[in-house]
């Protein structure tokens, strides 16, 4: 940054479980981009040569954090002559051809720009095709170009037919190859591992097979192992009580989708000693399934297996929000971005549905998109609230999102590391967001 920024006669969402909200403060970022100051506007001086933005009517807020993320698809259907057998396998060839390559690399800049656009400053990426996320994490690093803090994998671990294979895992047969994939992820500079414990919905061979528990307690035990000796916390795709249970005795950090619970999957999630922080974290994606169940299949091109799966698995993860708000579960937030109908433009949605859907109040929502996803990753310290040292990152919108989870959709203003985007836009889908808006 070249000068400093002010927001000036700001009404704060401060983000946190409460709901707290703070009239007519200003804000301060540094040249270093980090918060300097934040006080009531009369009281707080702004400094010579700032930029002022003056925020009247508008809202500032922590900016989102998505901690489930694919960014090698933009979230349209995949055409039906790509989703047999043998075109999924050619696909996969595909993306790991150096042509591949560059052309994934396009793909995935320009989901991390969507979504950087909607006011998502941080990103976990947690399943690719090969090490495209990476590569994109160094490039903003270096300064190429502006872009959110990534946290970003590579292919996930998954047995051989699991969840995910063969387009984007690394195929775990046996003990030996578990090790060797974790340690290879490691080697190629991965800061988040991803594990399929269960079977999933999209790439299902029969109806009630989401959910089935896939990689061993033993082999992906081996994987956090790996994984958190080098202080990286571990994601497992678990769609079930049994799946979930067994990667929590392996010490999975955070439990993407969920299930229903049972006491002893409740205890682990509170103190779970495997984990790398003696707890783990549930991150419901409601996103994934809800537009498989409430629209046609002739709309969204899954098949009858997938569908029926899809009803299974959102029963499901709705009977575990509600037992981690009944609990006091750490609840975070992810979009599953790039599966049908998940735009990385729509993170407002899965904010939305968790309020609607899942029974989340308003303030908890949002909360789980900011603080609480930053305390999972363990980036707390960086971002994910609005505090004096912090990194700027920032979400301005017209209105109170805690009264209209909607103004989220448009931000008027998206704050990066200090870094201010002004009117920041993004190409939508109206096709699928008119079919969204239905329910």
């Amino acid at each position: 940054m070249s000068q400093p920024l002010a927001f000036t006669n700001a009404t704060l969402i401060t983000g946190d479980r409460d709901g707290t909200v703070l009239h007519d403060r200003t804000v301060i970022v540094g040249v270093d981009g980090r918060i300097a100051t934040v006080g009531p506007a009369v009281e707080t001086s702004v400094p010579d040569g700032a930029r002022v933005v003056d925020a009247r009517g508008r809202f500032v807020m922590p900016g989102l954090i998505n901690a489930h993320a694919h960014l090698f698809s933009d979230g349209r259907p995949i055409p039906k002559i790509l989703t047999s057998e043998r075109a999924e396998k050619l696909v996969a060839l595909f993306a790991h051809s150096p042509f591949g390559h560059r052309w994934l690399d396009g793909r995935t800049k320009r989901a991390i720009l969507t979504q950087m656009n909607t006011g998502v400053t941080t990103i976990r990426s947690l399943g690719e095709p090969g090490y495209e996320v990476v590569r994109a994490a160094a490039a903003i690093e270096r300064g190429d170009y502006l872009g959110p803090r990534l946290i970003p994998s590579g292919p996930l671990l998954a047995i051989p037919e699991g969840h995910g294979a063969p387009q984007i895992a690394l195929i775990c047969a046996d003990a030996d190859a578990t090790r060797r994939n974790t340690r290879q992820n490691l080697d190629n500079g991965v800061r988040a591992m991803k594990i399929s414990a269960t079977g999933g919905v999209t790439d299902a061979k029969a109806i009630g097979h989401a959910g089935t528990p896939e990689m061993s307690e033993t082999n992906m035990r081996i994987v956090c192992e790996e994984a958190h000796a080098a202080g990286i916390l571990v994601a497992a795709h678990a769609q079930s009580e049994d799946g979930i249970l067994a990667a929590l005795r392996a010490g999975v950090d955070t439990i993407e989708h969920g299930a229903a619970m049972s006491e002893e999957v409740i205890a682990l999630f509170k103190d779970n000693p495997n984990s790398l922080r003696g707890h783990s974290s549930l991150i419901p994606t409601l996103m994934a399934c809800l537009p498989l169940v409430k629209l046609e299949p002739s709309v969204t091109g899954a098949n009858e297996v997938s569908r029926a799966n899809a009803v299974m698995v959102l029963d499901e993860m709705l009977a575990g929000i509600r037992v981690a708000l009944e609990h006091d579960i750490e609840l975070g937030m992810g979009t599953d971005s790039a599966l049908t109908f998940v735009t990385h433009y729509n993170t407002w949605r899965e904010i939305d549905f968790v309020i609607r859907y899942g029974g989340v109040p308003a303030a908890r929502a949002l909360h789980a998109a900011t603080g609480a996803n930053a305390r999972i990753l363990g980036i707390d310290g960086e971002t994910g609230s609005i505090e004096p040292g912090k990194s700027a990152d920032l979400l301005v919108t017209a209105a109170n999102p805690l009264d209209d989870v909607r103004t989220l959709a448009s931000p008027v203003a998206v704050v990066v590391r200090g870094e201010l985007i002004d009117a920041p836009s993004v190409t939508t889908f109206p096709e699928i967001d008119a079919l969204l808006d239905e329910f």
